[in-house]
């Protein structure tokens, strides 16, 4: 029962947005999205929560995936540098795996909060 609160350390990732408040690096901002994932320290954990997390983390890692292959194949076909084009795409595929996985992640929690009745 107690292992299932465990999803809820994710939103320690949220703590290296900080490195984008502090220093010149935004692109460290983006690490705010995981702060919504807190939110599994203070729920009663259920076999839908743990499904629900997982189809959003499934969904986010294809994604991100897809976009690393895809900016990958096209830096290379515009005529960019090996390495360049894989830190654009590593990059790229971080940021949309994030982002699809905290946008599906406070659907999901939505759509349940909204169908949720007394």
């Amino acid at each position: 029962m107690m292992r299932k609160r465990w999803y809820g350390l994710i939103g320690l990732l949220s703590l290296l947005g900080f490195v984008g408040v502090f220093t010149p690096e935004r692109y460290f901002l983006g690490f705010f999205a995981f702060a919504v994932d807190f939110q599994y320290f203070f729920l009663r954990p259920d076999e839908m929560q743990e499904g629900q997390i997982l189809r959003s983390a499934a969904l986010g890692f294809f994604s991100g995936m897809g976009v690393t292959a895809l900016a990958v194949l096209a830096a290379l076909a515009l005529g960019g540098g090996r390495t360049e084009a894989l830190y654009l795409g590593a990059g790229l595929g971080w940021g949309v795996s994030v982002a699809v996985y905290a946008v599906s992640s406070f659907w999901a929690s939505l759509r349940e909060w909204r169908h949720a009745g007394p």
